[in-house]
């Protein structure tokens, strides 16, 4: 595939995709989107000019859909980077309920919710008792639906552990739905990470494996904003590839490896 043409005309591609989407594509890294773009069109089969693509997203919903997912890599599972989670269930939430008799928690850029289940579980598990919130966000509708309905594959629980994936979900042939025990403490609704206003009040913000792909700008309007949102001594917990570096501009401070307090 010839990709000069649409490499040069960039800045028009992302205007007219924004209107088509929403997605302001200026706020990612451009030649990491530049290369995902040009790969999803040449497995589709469009040569060169992109305005035959652009017309196809504004036409063929399945099509859209599969673009939109393919540029905000919806990839994750339950208990992913386990080690991380040992320290959210042995540290983190042991020091905030040491001054909060209940969280307000925010799972951000949640994907199909597994990462937002997941806290529901270490807290239903780990702390019975304690009162708590959990609200997922996510750009992409379509993997909202799967958060919302609670149904998961198999392969989604390669890092969970067997007890707690038999105590926590029903299984019906190769699917496992999460229990009625865990919804009732869970919202997932759409948002923009970028652009949307955010609420205020949480005590631990999880936004992992998402602004790796953002432009340093949009990186630090996004830890501003998690910051505004934290409670004092609030957690932001992150990726493991996301080590926040300045963080004392926004206000955080590190008290473990992915974990930042809010001062």
């Amino acid at each position: 595939m010839n990709s000069t043409g649409m490499i040069t005309d960039y800045p028009r591609f992302v205007k007219s995709f924004q209107n088509v989407s929403g997605l302001d594509l200026n706020y990612y890294k451009e030649n990491q989107m530049k290369r995902r773009i040009l790969n999803f069109m040449s497995t589709r089969g469009y040569q060169e000019d992109y305005t035959d693509f652009l017309k196809d997203l504004s036409l063929k919903p399945d099509l859209y859909d599969a673009f939109f997912k393919h540029l905000t890599i919806n990839v994750t599972q339950f208990f992913r980077d386990v080690k991380q989670w040992d320290v959210f269930r042995e540290k983190i939430i042991p020091d905030l309920l040491k001054t909060r008799s209940s969280l307000k928690i925010w799972s951000a850029g949640c994907s199909a919710g597994q990462e937002a289940c997941t806290m529901a579980i270490v807290m239903a598990e780990y702390f019975p008792g304690i009162n708590f919130s959990i609200l997922g966000t996510d750009i992409d509708i379509n993997v909202l639906k799967q958060a919302q309905s609670g149904i998961y594959d198999e392969r989604d629980f390669a890092s969970t552990p067997p007890h707690l994936l038999d105590k926590y979900f029903n299984k019906s042939e190769k699917k496992f739905q999460i229990k009625n025990t865990l919804t009732r403490n869970l919202t997932f609704k759409a948002q923009n990470l970028l652009t949307d206003k955010f609420d205020r009040g949480f005590d631990l913000i999880a936004c992992r494996n998402v602004v790796i792909y953002f432009t340093d700008e949009a990186k630090d309007v996004l830890y501003k904003k998690f910051a505004d949102s934290l409670n004092p001594k609030g957690i932001l917990f992150t990726g493991c590839t996301e080590h926040l570096f300045g963080q004392s501009q926004h206000g955080l401070k590190s008290v473990s490896s992915f974990f930042y307090q809010k001062l």
